[in-house]
């Protein structure tokens, strides 16, 4: 028997979207899931491997943030990027990445889509966390957002004119590691001169964007509250949409259903970034048009755009909750967390499951999270490439 093979039971497997397993065992080889069942069945060549007994805890697989921002602090005033962002050396942006890498997967964070820094800096961040140098979940890195002069996020570098321009900014990344290309297809709300119903590129730029990244191989996630923006990235066949948040000249949300419809159609991934902004709004009596585009067939993802003003890290539960009370059932917010995203993230044949081959990442709590998403924050062990980050007291 590997020294490296360790053997997990416990009183309940959480399967989303499949049927649940109980007195369960997980056996974990080089970081691998190599064994899943019944503890009644376990093969006699793992009884004598590294056991940890969780107990009454419920085992499911780790979480996926798809949108976080890994160099922002989430300060509660001002835009961080925008005042700091030549202020700010790579070692002091690299601690503050690290830190945040580190909050997320102590929240059972075991997977995030970096959508946005400054150059490629999460690019060493995701390379040293994948080499166990640092703790943090698995980290799919954009590099600067694609962006219109001055356009939103212009900041970060990733400014372009025009299809040409565009594609060959796509290339450049694609050759220095990103594993996704981001673009803002809109403005935004934290960029100084920019609106968020405005959208930023032509359709044909998108789509060259869309074309040079798919031939490369990478998918391609857009920013994008306007409708108008959202139509053309659609248009455009972008794989997520980030935000998808609706909004109409001036600042007012409207739901176009005709725009739902095609959405649904398209296959593309809704990515809503729920946060406590997002919670605020409800509570105020906005309705997200998240929960209306899953009712009509949409495949949405969870994620929080972590970073910005007010949404830390490690509040990621807190995103999954608000899906959950603008209408959207535990158990498919839970799918959302962590099938669809991996599916949306192209891993879904590592990660987001629980089964053999896939990567070991594991959480466990007190609790069925598919009855209630609540008790998500019962964390209680997180287990990330077959790395024990948290374990129980």
């Amino acid at each position: 028997m590997s020294s490296e093979t360790l053997l997990l039971t416990s009183a309940h497997l959480l399967r989303p979207g499949a049927a649940a397993i109980q007195n369960c065992a997980v056996v974990v080889t080089d970081g691998v899931i190599s064994w899943v069942g019944e503890r009644g069945d376990l093969p006699a060549e793992f009884l004598t491997a590294q056991h940890l007994d969780l107990g009454e805890l419920t085992l499911l697989p780790g979480l996926i943030d798809a949108h976080v921002h890994l160099s922002l602090g989430a300060e509660p005033a001002g835009d961080r990027a925008v005042s700091q962002a030549d202020a700010v050396d790579d070692d002091a942006e690299f601690a503050l990445m690290f830190r945040n890498a580190r909050e997320l997967v102590e929240a059972g964070v075991t997977t995030a889509r970096d959508l946005g820094c400054r150059g490629y800096l999460a690019l060493r961040v995701r390379d040293e966390i994948s080499a166990g140098i640092a703790p943090g979940p698995r980290i799919l890195a954009a590099g600067p957002p694609l962006t219109a002069p001055q356009g939103h996020c212009w900041f970060l570098g990733g400014e372009v004119n025009g299809a040409e321009e565009a594609r060959t900014l796509v290339s450049a990344h694609i050759a220095a590691g990103v594993d996704v290309i981001k673009v803002m297809a809109t403005g935004g709300f934290l960029t100084p001169g920019t609106t968020p119903w405005d959208a930023s590129f032509e359709t044909a730029t998108l789509e060259a964007i869309v074309t040079e990244s798919h031939r490369l191989g990478r998918r391609v996630a857009a920013h994008c509250h306007g409708i108008e923006g959202i139509r053309r990235a659609l248009a455009a066949g972008v794989d997520t949409l980030e935000h998808c948040s609706f909004v109409e000249e001036g600042g007012a949300k409207a739901f176009d259903s005709d725009l739902a419809d095609a959405i649904v159609a398209s296959g593309a991934y809704v990515s809503p970034t729920m946060n406590a902004d997002a919670r605020q709004m409800m509570a105020d009596g906005w309705q997200p048009p998240v929960v209306e585009l899953w009712r009509r067939g949409a495949r949405v993802i969870a994620s929080t755009d972590a970073g910005i003003p007010g949404t830390p890290h490690g509040d990621y539960v807190l995103a999954l909750e608000s899906l959950v009370v603008a209408g959207m059932p535990d158990s498919e917010v839970l799918i959302a967390a962590t099938v669809n995203a991996a599916e949306a993230l192209d891993l879904a044949e590592v990660t987001g499951r629980i089964a053999v081959g896939y990567s070991a990442d594991l959480i466990a709590v007190q609790g069925d999270p598919s009855l209630d998403i609540r008790v998500l924050n019962l964390l209680k062990f997180v287990m990330a490439r077959g790395r024990i980050v948290r374990t129980v007291n």
